[in-house]
């Protein structure tokens, strides 16, 4: 089930990070593509199970006419891109990222569904430079901006990028979703929140831009934010969300194990082998339990 609240007053952002550490520039070169392909099997699984809540958030962007011109900053494997393509049957989508290995998913996703003409990828790394990205109507941000070294410096951008009277759209993620029950596993009860708590300290010292109030930097910015709402997620196991969960504690593994007593990570360790009989994938009671903050900012004519 989602649930969503309505447009309300500026508020601040709750404390917000992809899941997947998305890049969108922080990387460049080698050191870019190895993560980036780490990365492309969990946004895809984030774009497959979470696809329905992606489409209520592209419907429910203010708009004055169905844009045509659209840039997908910080675009990954595609997850925004597909899901503009679909809502604006007459649009282009320029699509930008730091990892070429993201682009060339993106493009081998576009051309299986028919769509290449419809798609321009711009490899870029946004914090050392700005590419050429035309005058587009609507810009999409996805769990990008608190990647930005100078996101105000970013969001400048993008206003003098956008047409006169166009739209931003600012999608941020609350941390990575939870998939357990509370009390699970029954010999560690609680791990997952403990490990949640852990990486939390962790992007604390990396990440200073989590949790930022973009409201009040998108007005700052020379933007009027038009609304801002919250989707709560809660859906139940499947297949994807197995897949899913595996691929996302595998991701925060990497992030705490130098910071979780060695029980907790040999618990950890059993629900990630997939062999065994603790694997996530054997288990049933797994849900996804997310959130994402959404605004809408108009740039003034």
């Amino acid at each position: 089930m989602t649930h969503t609240t309505p447009p309300t007053d500026h508020h601040p952002a709750q404390h917000a990070d992809h899941h997947a550490d998305h890049h969108t520039g922080q990387h460049t070169g080698q050191h870019a593509d190895q993560h980036a392909g780490d990365q492309a099997e969990i946004l895809d699984l984030d774009a497959e199970v979470l696809a329905e809540q992606l489409a209520d958030i592209t419907a429910w962007l203010p708009r004055t006419a169905a844009p045509r011109r659209i840039v997908d900053l910080g675009c990954g494997t595609g997850t925004g891109t597909f899901a503009l393509l679909q809502r604006f049957p007459a649009a282009e989508v320029t699509a930008v990222d730091a990892s070429a290995k993201h682009l060339d998913r993106l493009r081998e996703k576009a051309a299986a569904a028919g769509l290449a003409d419809r798609v321009r990828t711009v490899e870029a790394d946004l914090d050392t430079g700005w590419p050429d990205l035309g005058r587009p109507e609507l810009v999409w941000a996805s769990a990008a901006l608190h990647h930005m070294a100078d996101p105000d410096r970013t969001l400048r951008q993008v206003r003098e990028t956008l047409a006169p009277g166009g739209l931003f759209a600012v999608v941020e993620l609350a941390g990575f979703p939870r998939f357990l029950p509370p009390d699970a596993p029954a010999d560690r009860p609680g791990l997952e929140e403990r490990c949640h708590a852990a990486l939390d300290r962790h992007h604390a010292e990396h990440l200073s831009h989590r949790g930022a109030d973009w409201g009040a930097k998108l007005g700052a910015a020379g933007f009027t934010v038009e609304a801002e709402r919250t989707v709560t997620v809660d859906l139940p196991g499947s297949a994807a969300v197995g897949r899913y969960a595996l691929s996302s504690l595998r991701r925060i593994r990497g992030g705490v194990a130098a910071l979780l007593p060695a029980e907790d990570l040999a618990a950890l360790d059993r629900l990630l082998d997939t062999g065994g009989p603790h694997s996530v994938l054997r288990r049933a009671d797994l849900t996804v339990r997310t959130e994402r903050m959404v605004w809408a900012a108009r740039r003034a004519s």
